[in-house]
Order: structure tokens, then sequence, then C-alpha cells
């Protein structure tokens, strides 16, 4: 069989089987181009089973893309929480408010313009003018990638773009006249449930018959794809700071800066404890140091807070980072007689850190306190002017504790972030990353309780 009628073959027999065995997925029930482009974005690096409720809810809340155009950027993050990946929301929102503004609400059916929208790339353009509006595009991706390096025998490594090009002529080549919309949906199926990264299905497949790498026994060694650079672990010291008083029940979290790693996301406060070397794991703090230099960093910014003990471990990654969590109860302080002592720890804490550091393979590595530099910028006294800055200083966390006490937002006196305490209700208003998400909710839940299991 030459290659024209290896190529037919894979499209009919592609098409008679996704015709018969195509999910029920709540996107494919409308032609709705809006659905189809939300759907699409949900679904990069998100399983479909994990995107189906979140697909449902945020749809439910915005219909429409002048819906999503109008709302308040915190709600959409909202809808969003749990999903990850958060600038897809925030770059969807912003090419909703494109549409309005420069195709009058209505998705353009072009090629140049869908490429033009924020977030949207190759795949997702082409996903979208051919399943929306049934198109000859091809949309190429993993899953896509996959399936025709194993069915054509193709040995480039697909994390090339010169592979990618490649990709999308062959796809494009593919698409039955007319069918554009149903071809593309039945190649992403394909590589879903059938042709799957570490165990194809190889006896079920459609178009087993004609598969060069099945017949050569490639079909677990391909695609060729180079492996990525593994994420740098961080191990990070995070406060779980329990009010007093005023704010009794609550907790002290802070939201994240205008630009960059989850962008305006609210957290709990953390402090990077110490890189890790390259290739290595990151190293775990002593609780001891590690609860004074949360003190100190947290009085850095303003609040008062003893820490009480070690509630638990997790973990958050992303694509380059994993972020190794030692989550310690606090208490909120409101006797300003105990801050200098507190501070006086902290400063011990890293004096001993940083000198054990300059020792290590780490010393070569940024300070213990890269993120909270607790010198005489941030207000905080050095040996030789502690004692002489007592008065001082019990005057000023007087008064930053009167001040925090009165308002429910504050702005860290070191880093700038703004600073809320709160409670269980607050947490529908408030958009999380996942990590601290179920922190929250287990220590609202009483997870962390003495005595609890």
């Amino acid at each position: 069989m030459g290659l024209q009628e290896q190529k037919r073959h894979f499209s009919v027999n592609l098409l008679d089987w996704y015709m018969l065995n195509r999910r029920d997925l709540p996107w494919r029930r409308h032609n709705n181009p809006y659905f189809t482009w939300v759907s699409e974005i949900m679904l990069q690096q998100t399983r479909v089973d994990t995107v189906i409720p979140y697909f449902n809810r945020f749809i439910g809340k915005f219909p429409t893309v002048q819906a999503l155009a109008e709302a308040p950027e915190e709600e959409v993050l909202k809808h969003w929480e749990g999903l990850g990946y958060y600038s897809r929301a925030r770059n969807l929102q912003a090419a909703a408010r494109q549409v309005m503004e420069l195709h009058g609400g209505e998705i353009p059916q072009d090629k140049q313009s869908v490429f033009a929208l924020k977030g949207v790339g190759p795949y997702t353009a082409g996903a979208i003018l051919s399943i929306a509006f049934n198109q000859p595009q091809p949309a190429v991706d993993g899953n896509v990638m996959r399936v025709l390096s194993r069915y054509f025998l193709i040995d480039e490594d697909i994390m090339k773009g010169s592979t990618r090009v490649l990709m999308e002529e062959l796809a494009a080549e593919l698409i039955p006249e007319g069918r554009a919309r149903d071809f593309n949906q039945a190649l992403m199926e394909l590589g879903a449930l059938v042709c799957t990264p570490k165990a194809p299905h190889c006896l079920t497949c459609p178009v087993m018959e004609q598969c060069s790498g099945r017949i050569a026994g490639r079909e677990l060694t391909l695609p060729v794809k180079t492996k990525a650079k593994p994420p740098r672990p961080e191990q990070r010291l995070v406060a779980l700071v329990e009010g007093r008083g005023a704010h009794r029940g609550r907790v002290l979290v802070r939201q994240r800066p205008e630009t960059g790693l989850l962008a305006r996301m609210w957290e709990l406060p953390h402090v990077l404890a110490a890189p890790a070397a390259a290739g290595k794991a990151a190293v775990p703090l002593a609780d001891e140091p590690a609860m004074a230099l949360l003190a100190g960093s947290l009085w850095a910014e303003g609040f008062a807070a003893r820490p009480e003990g070690l509630a638990t471990h997790a973990e958050h990654v992303f694509s380059h980072i994993v972020w190794n969590l030692q989550v310690y109860k606090c208490t909120e302080q409101d006797q300003s007689s105990e801050l200098p002592l507190i501070a006086a720890e902290a400063r011990a804490a890293y004096d001993a850190q940083a000198a054990a550091q300059a020792e290590s393979p780490l010393g070569e590595q940024s300070s213990v306190f890269a993120e909270n530099d607790m010198s005489e910028q941030h207000g905080m006294p050095t040996k030789a002017t502690q004692s002489d800055s007592t008065d001082a200083l019990r005057e000023e966390v007087s008064s930053s504790i009167e001040s925090n006490t009165a308002q429910e937002a504050v702005t860290g006196k070191g880093d700038g972030l703004t600073y809320q305490w709160i409670g269980l209700e607050d947490m529908e208003k408030l958009a999380f990353p996942n990590v601290f998400l179920k922190l929250l909710r287990n220590y609202f839940a009483g997870a962390y309780d003495e005595g609890s299991e």
C-alpha cells in the first residue's frame, strides 16, 4: 500500500470510528464557537474528566463573550480556581475583551484575527476554526503528534518547531473535504482514548492495520521527544496565622503581585527557606530556625505572630518550579512587648542559618532570606542597635497592630503586597492556587487542631 492509500485508510476509518465512539461532552452538544474556544483553553494541560465540571460552572456564570469580557477579573479567577495555569483565564478574558472591541462580540472566522487573540496559539486557532466553523485547518497538539508519529513512523523530535510544521502539513492533507470539524475531533479522541502515551490500545485501534509504528514494533518508543528540564525544587515556609481579638476565627492571607507567577491570586504568607543545588532535592529546614524565620518575615511586613509548631507538609508543582511547603500554625500577637524577643530570635536564626549556608555547597546559591531580607531597610534592628531601639520598636509595632486591627486590608511594610484577615465565608470570593485552597479548607475543617487525626 502506497502513502496516499495509507492516508486515505487513516481518514476514512478514523471518521467511521469516531461517529460511533465519540464521547458526549458538554461543549460538543452545541455548535457554539464561544463554547469551543473556552473548552480548548481549559483542555490545555488538563484532562477532559477534570475540565467538564469546571466548563459547566464557567459557562453557567459567563454564558457569552460579553459576560466574560465585562466580569471582574477576581470573579473569573474564582471560577477557574483549581484548574491551574491561571494565565489561561486572564488571557481568555483579555481575548474576550478584544472580541468585543474589535469584532462586535462575534468570534472572528479568519485565521489571522483568531491567531491575534490573546492566549491563542497555532493549535487553539486551528481547533476554533475547524470545530466551530468547519474550516479545513489542522489542530496539532501533543495527542495528534503522538498519533501521527506512530501511524506514519515519524522519527523527528516533536519538541522541534520544524517537526510541528511537518505535522501540521500532514494533518491538513488528511482532512476529508467538508469534514474538518469531525475529523480533527476524531484525531484528538483517538489520541486521548486509544493511542495513549504509555499503553496504546492497538488491538482496538481503527487504523491499526496500516499503522507503520505498530508494524515496526515502535509503538512504545514513538514519538521521539526531548526530555524537558526537570523543575527546580524550592523549600518554602508557610505561615498559617490564626487571628486573636478582632481577628478571632480568621486567618491572614496576602495577594500576589500584579504580574508574574500566579499574579493577583491569594495565598498564605510564605518565604523561601533555601534553594536546592542543581539536580538535588530541596532540604527541609529544622523547625526552630524555620519558625524564627517565619516570625521575622511576618514582623518585617508589620504583623506580630508567633509560630506554634508544624501543621503539615504540602507540595505545589509548576512547569519549572516545585514548591515543597512546610506549613506552620502561628498565633497573632497583641502584646508589643513580645516583639523584640521574636525579632531577636529571628535574627539569631538568620545568623546561624547564613553561616551554615556559607560553609555548605549551597553557599553559592541565594541567601536563606532571599525573598524576605530582614536587614535594616525593612526596619529589623541589627545586633549592635537592637537594645537601643527597643522602645522605638515597641511603639512602631503597637501602632502597626492597632492599624491592622482597625482595617481588613493592610499593605505589607516590606513587600508592598495586600494582606487581609479572612474567614471561611471569604473563600467564596477570593481566588487561591490549589495548594493554598486545600490548606485553608483543611484548616477551617479543623484538620490542624491539636489532637486531630
